[in-house]
């Protein structure tokens, strides 16, 4: 039997959010060198700010500024840091309780052995050359060696330059492992085929394939190879520009019902202006150069009008 196919997969975007005052403001800090607090109802100092008091759940309105400089109340060792860790090197991670803060602040601490770190210890904070308005402002926190040589970074914060939105990468990275129906489709594809299974009991065909029926359950063992050409069952015109798109708005991503086919596949529609693409409409596979190919979907470029009459109504309302 031939092995199962696996490859890497990466899933990202930036996600866009307003701070709102409290956020806004110890990020405006941040960018301005300076560590700002807020003080609950209770008299507690707490960094970062809460956006409302856990006490009366009233709107923050409390604002202080606490030392760059702390004691570590708690800490763990990263002996094999990841992508997106604040440091690309071995450190730790720490609970340091600022001066003059009642709460402890998560941050990374630079040191290069776990045997540099103490509970109890002193520390201050290091700032990054250039900040923006975020938490990364703090490069990481440093042994404190002389309660003296501490200074803050900057002035004083800016109240009339508040930071009030952040973007922050979001990154999944996993390893997807195809099934054994999925790997043969896929290597039908390497092939310039296009591959799905057949249910032996009710009959229909599923592209990519499944490795059992999701109408009765029943595995499916047949395999088929189906046409390049198919139906727009359903469709939606793409106009709203991303990071990383690869082609210029508008264009058309449609549902494409394979003939032979009981399921549509997801592709694009392009070689039409995208306000003339349509229900029904007949399209057919648009292959990449074979020096292209991969195990991949990709290896179709996108499908194109036939210029074939449309489909009726009728042959593909159960797919929509």
């Amino acid at each position: 039997m031939a092995r199962t196919l696996s490859a890497p997969v990466t899933v990202a975007f930036d996600y866009t959010r307003s701070t709102g005052p409290v956020v806004g403001r110890f990020l405006t800090g941040l960018r301005d060198g300076v560590v700002v607090a807020g003080r609950t109802s209770d008299g507690r100092v707490v960094v970062p700010p809460p956006e409302f008091d856990p006490i009366t759940h009233e709107a923050l309105t409390d604002f202080v500024e606490v030392a760059a400089t702390g004691t570590v109340s708690s800490w763990t060792w990263v002996p094999e840091p990841v992508k997106g860790q604040p440091l690309d090197h071995p450190f730790a991670f720490a609970l340091v309780t600022l001066d003059g803060a009642d709460t402890p602040f998560l941050h990374a601490l630079h040191v290069t052995s776990p045997d540099e770190v103490s509970t109890g210890m002193r520390v201050q904070v290091r700032w990054r050359g250039e900040r923006t308005g975020a938490v990364t402002d703090i490069e990481a926190f440093v042994p404190l060696a002389d309660e003296d040589s501490a200074s803050p970074a900057g002035g004083g914060l800016l109240e009339d330059h508040l930071v009030t939105g952040v973007v922050t990468p979001v990154e999944l990275d996993y390893l997807y492992a195809a099934s054994p129906e999925e790997s043969a489709f896929y290597r039908g594809l390497a092939e310039g085929k296009i591959l799905g299974q057949r249910c032996p009991a009710c009959h229909k065909v599923y592209v990519p394939p499944r490795s059992a029926c999701p109408v009765d359950g029943v595995a499916t063992t047949e395999e088929v190879e189906l046409s390049e050409v198919g139906t727009i069952t359903t469709f939606c015109i793409v106009n709203v520009p991303f990071l990383g798109q690869k082609i210029k708005p508008p264009y058309v991503s449609a549902y494409v019902l394979l003939d032979g086919a009981d399921i549509a596949i997801l592709h694009l529609i392009l070689d039409i202006p995208a306000d003339e693409v349509r229900m029904g409409m007949r399209v057919k596979a648009v292959w990449k150069p074979r020096e292209e190919w991969g195990t991949t979907i990709e290896n179709i470029s996108h499908f194109s009008p036939t210029g074939d009459p449309d489909a009726d109504y009728d042959t593909y309302k159960q797919h929509l």
